[in-house]
């Protein structure tokens, strides 16, 4: 069966496996793991994935070895490695080897105007995957994973800061602290080295990424926004004193979204007294209250501190409409 309605009617083979015995998912899948198409191999690794089928571990990594082959040709976008590579990470594959191939692979294919990696994902997956390897040793791990903190893909640097989290030993923190000192870095990475930093140490580390606040860019935004999600007193405090001193309009916003975010009694006072005052950040208090999606409770408050302050009642309902 040839064309487009042969393909399309392979595809739906594949999606009643869901129904079929073991025996007969075992021999279908092993069958389209071998099949040319990117796709529909891709297909395959993914109900191999959801079935968490070991016995087919073997013809994975055939499928895998075979499109970095030609790979342009034989599997444009990287479909049939990326499936490949998140089943394997699933079933907790042991051997590095693999994941070490598909972290070092670049894929450059045309699109208008030039040439793109789509290879990003694949790094990404293999890096994560990589850290369940037991085999390896913490600083082998960090050894293989340092360079794709320079990797061109800004989702690759992201996940490779999740992988290096994983670790979780002092050596990864002190490589992740590096890695925020730098700089040069867009925010959001940033944001995920905070964050990694502060869920390894805990709230000991709160002193070392509020120096990262001072600035008042889009990276201390994010460094305000990891301290709030410790949800801890400390943190509060923190972002309480530098909001007394904060000029910025947007950074003052983001500030106090993040006091509300670390869901501390004593936070939530302090912004119903901002609100209650009629302050100028009583507008802005009141959406990040709202934002931080409150009980009930808090809600009637809010209702309660807004009363007679006409302003503030537009202001507080716009936000519950939004």
């Amino acid at each position: 069966m040839t064309g487009k309605r042969g393909f399309e009617e392979q595809i739906a083979a594949l999606e009643t496996l869901r129904n079929e015995s073991s025996e007969t998912r075992l021999n279908a899948l092993r069958g389209a793991l071998k099949h040319r198409n990117n796709f529909l191999v891709a297909k395959a690794a993914d109900l191999v994935r959801d079935f968490r089928v070991s016995g087919l571990i073997e013809d994975l990594l055939a499928a895998f070895d075979r499109f970095f082959e030609d790979a342009v040709k034989r599997d444009p976008q990287c479909w049939a490695k990326n499936a490949i590579s998140r089943a394997l990470a699933v079933m907790e594959y042991q051997e590095p080897e693999v994941f070490l191939r598909g972290m070092r692979h670049i894929q450059m294919e045309p699109v208008w105007g030039g040439r793109s990696d789509t290879a990003g994902t694949l790094r990404a997956t293999c890096a994560l995957a990589l850290v369940q390897c037991r085999g390896l040793s913490g600083s082998d791990l960090l050894g293989h994973l340092i360079d794709l903190l320079a990797d061109r893909d800004k989702s690759v640097r992201t996940e490779t800061v999740r992988a290096i989290e994983q670790v979780g030993s002092p050596s990864a923190v002190l490589l992740l602290r590096l890695r925020a000192r730098l700089g040069h870095e867009e925010p959001e990475v940033l944001g995920t080295c905070f964050g990694a930093i502060l869920r390894i140490e805990g709230a000991r580390a709160i002193g070392w990424v509020q120096g990262f606040l001072s600035a008042a860019d889009d990276a201390a935004g994010e460094a305000a926004l990891a301290i709030a999600e410790t949800r801890s007193a400390e943190g509060f405090e923190v972002l309480r004193r530098c909001l007394e001193g904060a000029k910025d309009p947007w950074f003052r916003s983001v500030l106090l979204s993040g006091i509300a975010l670390t869901r501390q009694d004593t936070a939530i006072n302090y912004l119903m007294g901002l609100v209650k005052r009629g302050t100028i950040d009583a507008e802005v208090a009141i959406e990040a209250v709202v934002r931080a999606m409150p009980a009930d409770d808090i809600l009637r408050r809010l209702e309660a501190a807004v009363a007679g302050n006409l302003r503030l009642e537009r202001a507080l309902a716009a936000q519950r409409k939004g």
